[in-house]
């Protein structure tokens, strides 16, 4: 298997959690500029501060509550205590009742406030992913089409979806949880402190011990935990592979080869997975350990203090609490380390995608053509997608009102950029491009976008009905100009054979559908739209020959009128266009009729003798 593909695997695997985690994580990931990220982090919680205030007040109360009902309790252990140990029994019932009263007021008040935090951490967190995704949302539809090309979809659906779903769970948790760990270690470390300094100090001893022994056995383990990952991402993209070419794989006889592959990634998986998940078992085990050392030292202690009167035994009791819980806040805060780097490693991708170039400014004041007539003409124009490499120089067309202008070529020879950067998709570097004499940089993109209708070789049909995907042409469409578009692009017909007509609701990957039928309600789309330019880009590329020829038909009408460039590989297609543009490496080689240029013998005519040798 691949070494790309097996990093390939590897990567989803470890998005959709890595390997199981037995009261370990795995390192986490950071960011590349902590503190500038957290600082501009912090700006978005700014408009929250006074409800922040809040939520540190009420997290802060609801902590100190809880902390104190141990010691409140001990008061009964030890009138208790008193009481049974006098010689005559003496129980203050009053006195118990009074103390229970205090104590269930403080449970309850610790709740009352925890609860109160929650509600409102969790309303700042969803307004705060609530502006974030809006501002990405206008910040994507600002972006250069560039962009897009160099980013995978994945990718960019990761930082919208993924990363911020990390800061709002981090937000609405990590944050009330790190204020009451450190308000939990700071007050229980006080409340032993009142109770005993010398017990405190013995217990601290323990604390050191604790952490070498985690911070060795996760070095240790570590290890493991790459390999597993290794393993499992051979694992995953062995799956892959076999089972996406699972016809291949049988056609020649290598199902056994294939079960023999598995199993060895299988045992290697099973003998990293075994040793990294006992070596992370090991820390439970030894932290009990440990604890119960520091119990046995409390107990022992705290005994020697009642029996010689110098601490009461309700206080012991209290203290022996205070002790078990002790480590509690420490694990969490350095759980909470971890969880916020990785947060603050999201927010800084978030902050990349909001900090992308965005597309030149439209123009204050616009020009836009008197007439609609849309002659297009290229001047000398230059342009690259790096700087160092142009791929377009100097180049020059015009293209008159009504014509049909083909435009033909290898692959990567320029055809599809021409038209990119005929709608601004691309800014050019130099040269002009006007429409019926004005330049489409004096345009805003909406008025210069508007003029044009395109029909690509990949339809683009949403989730809905079939009236509503052709009525996305044009705002406001009637019922009657929605079915007359469709007549034209010979849509129509095919239509009202399906069981709820143009009420038909094509689902997500519109797959009740044929190619064929997507093509055509593409086309009738753009015949309503009534653009004046028509970008028609190998529309019949994927459809077999008696499809292609009933979207010829649409094409026909649709392209009626109309400035029309066409991107083909179908040599057949364009033999009636007024112009031939033959481009390869970004220039046009060859232009003229299709009868000129295969005369002239040149390039066009080795594409085309090449198609119809046969």
């Amino acid at each position: 298997m691949s070494e790309d593909r097996r990093e390939r695997s590897t990567r989803q695997m470890i998005g959709r959690g890595g390997p199981p985690r037995s009261g370990m994580t795995r390192p986490p990931e950071k960011a590349k500029d902590f503190k500038g990220t957290l600082k501009r982090l912090l700006k978005y919680l700014k408009p929250y501060n006074l409800l922040m205030l809040a939520v540190a007040a009420f997290s802060i109360l609801s902590t100190i509550f809880s902390i104190i009902s141990p010691r409140v309790m001990g008061f009964i252990t030890t009138h208790l205590y008193e009481g049974i140990s006098s010689a005559a029994v003496t129980i203050d019932r009053s006195y118990i009742s009074r103390i229970l009263l205090i104590l269930g007021g403080l449970y309850l008040a610790s709740g009352v406030f925890g609860y109160a935090q929650q509600f409102i951490m969790a309303d700042i967190s969803q307004k705060l992913v609530y502006d974030l995704r809006r501002e990405i949302n206008e910040k994507l539809h600002r972006l250069p089409l560039r962009f897009f090309d160099s980013k995978t979809t994945g990718e960019i659906l990761s930082r919208v979806s993924n990363d911020v779903d990390t800061i709002s769970s981090t937000l609405q948790q990590s944050v009330t949880q790190a204020v009451t760990a450190v308000i939990t270690l700071i007050g229980i470390l006080v409340m032993m402190l009142i109770i005993s300094p010398v017990i405190t100090l013995a217990t601290l001893i323990t604390i050191p011990l604790s952490i070498l022994l985690t911070k060795n056995i996760a070095r240790i383990s570590q290890k493991y935990f790459a390999a597993q990952a290794k393993s499992l991402g051979d694992i995953n993209g062995h799956i892959e592979e076999t089972f996406s070419g699972h016809s291949t794989v049988k056609a020649y006889g290598n199902e056994s080869k294939a079960i023999q592959e598995f199993e060895r990634i299988n045992r290697e998986l099973y003998e990293h997975g075994w040793k990294s998940q006992f070596i992370t078992g090991i820390i439970m085990p030894l932290m009990q350990l440990v604890n119960s050392l520091g119990y046995i030292v409390v107990a022992v202690l705290g005994g020697i203090f009642v029996i010689r009167g110098t601490l009461p035994i309700g206080d012991v009791q209290a203290f022996i609490q205070y002790s078990r819980q002790f480590n509690q806040p420490i694990m969490q805060l350095a759980e909470i380390i971890n969880t916020f780097q990785s947060t603050i490693a999201s927010a800084e991708r978030v902050f990349e995608l909001l900090d992308e170039k965005e597309e030149d400014l439209d123009p204050t004041e616009p020009s836009y053509p008197q007439s609609d007539r849309s002659d297009v003409r290229f001047e000398k124009v230059t342009f690259g997608y790096t700087k160092d490499k142009p791929l377009m120089e100097e180049l020059s067309l015009e293209a008159c009102c009504g014509d049909t202008v083909a435009i033909v070529g290898p692959t990567g020879a320029g055809k599809t950029t021409l038209v990119n950067l005929l709608m601004r998709f691309y800014e050019i570097d130099g040269g002009k491009i006007t429409i019926d004499g004005v330049s489409t940089r004096d345009m805003t993109r909406h008025q210069l976008r508007e003029r044009f209708g395109m029909v690509l070789q990949d339809t683009w049909l949403f989730n809905g009905t079939i009236w509503d995907n052709i009525a996305y042409g044009r705002e406001g469409a009637k019922p009657e100009e929605i079915i007359e578009a469709a007549r034209l692009a010979q849509a129509d017909h095919f239509i009202r054979t399906l069981p709820q007509g143009y009420d038909t609701i094509l689902n997500e990957e519109a797959s009740n559908i044929s190619q064929g039928q997507k093509q055509l309600l593409t086309i009738a789309r753009a015949i309503l739209a009534n653009p004046s330019i028509l970008i028609l880009d190998e529309a019949t590329s994927s459809v077999d020959t008696r499809t292609e020829v009933l979207i010829q038909k649409g094409m026909d009408q649709l392209m009626r009128g109309r400035t029309s460039f066409v991107i083909a590989h179908r040599l057949s297609t364009i033999k009636n266009a007024d112009m031939i543009l033959v481009m390869n490496e970004g220039r046009i080689i060859e232009k003229g009729t299709h009868q000129e240029l295969l005369e002239s013998k040149g390039f066009y005519a080795e594409l085309y003798n090449s198609q119809f040798a046969a």
